[in-house]
């Protein structure tokens, strides 16, 4: 995809990882209605190709990750009906099978925080600076920051700096405990790539099982997610039983 005024989501695919990369750095990466597809792109790309284990997104540049929706952009919705039926980048992400893991430098406000939040891990280094501006502007965030923060932090933290829009370091959401890793300067996606590479080199079913079931801890009750996590399992042992006579089968090694 090339770069334009309106911004460009590129998605590299290296082996078993997919980078996600928001590539608009003049501009923060700060998204358009155009990234917004992207990235839905970029993720069922990612879903559906067989080779591809662990998907990390970062930031193109220097500065950002991504520091949210570019507000002139919103200017494009006719009505508030308009922007009721956007498309929406956060569920695709959500969707993903896969490991998804954020490497954070730089801003990450806004719809930038939201990408960080619906990855399963974040990767930061001292430079990032997160914020949920919203409420300052009128408005509170629709992609999920009040969903993942409560679940991830509290919900008095996340009504802190929901509630305030006030800007918080990585020290700050390492604290809360947003982030798993803090690294660092120069070294998040250094770190987030080591990270991925570790997971990938673990059966596919296997990682994948494992995200479905903390994913599901969530929403289910102790014994609903009991019962997904006994399901996932057998699955597992379904695939490794199916791997195993397929090896037995007349001219392949045991």
């Amino acid at each position: 995809m090339t770069q334009d005024t309106d911004g460009a989501v590129r998605l590299d695919i290296n082996g078993p990882l997919a980078e996600i990369v928001l590539d608009r750095p003049a501009k923060h990466n700060a998204l358009t209605p155009q990234m917004y597809r992207q990235i839905g792109a970029a993720c069922a790309e990612a879903n559906e190709t067989a080779a591809v284990n662990v998907v990390i997104f970062h930031g193109a540049g220097e500065r950002a990750f991504c520091a949210g929706s570019d507000v002139k952009a919103l200017d494009g919705y006719e009505d508030f009906w308009a922007w009721r039926n956007r498309y929406d980048y956060i569920p695709p992400i959500l969707a993903l099978r896969k490991p998804a893991i954020a490497a954070v430098k730089g801003w990450a406000l806004g719809g930038g925080l939201e990408i960080a939040l619906a990855c399963d891990l974040r990767v930061v280094a001292p430079s990032a600076v997160f914020a949920a501006p919203e409420v300052q502007l009128g408005w509170n965030g629709a992609g999920g920051a009040a969903q993942q923060m409560t679940r991830l932090c509290g919900h008095g933290q996340a009504l802190r700096y929901l509630l305030t829009g006030d800007r918080f370091t990585a020290e700050d959401a390492a604290r809360i405990g947003m982030v798993e890793y803090l690294v660092d300067r120069g070294e998040e996606l250094t770190k987030a790539r080591e990270i991925a590479l570790k997971i990938a080199g673990f059966a596919p079913h296997a990682t994948q099982a494992v995200k479905a079931a903390v994913r599901g801890a969530m929403d289910l009750t102790l014994e609903q997610g009991l019962r997904n996590e006994n399901e996932l399992m057998s699955l597992c042992f379904a695939k490794a039983e199916q791997a195993r006579l397929r090896a037995m089968q007349p001219g392949k090694e045991p």
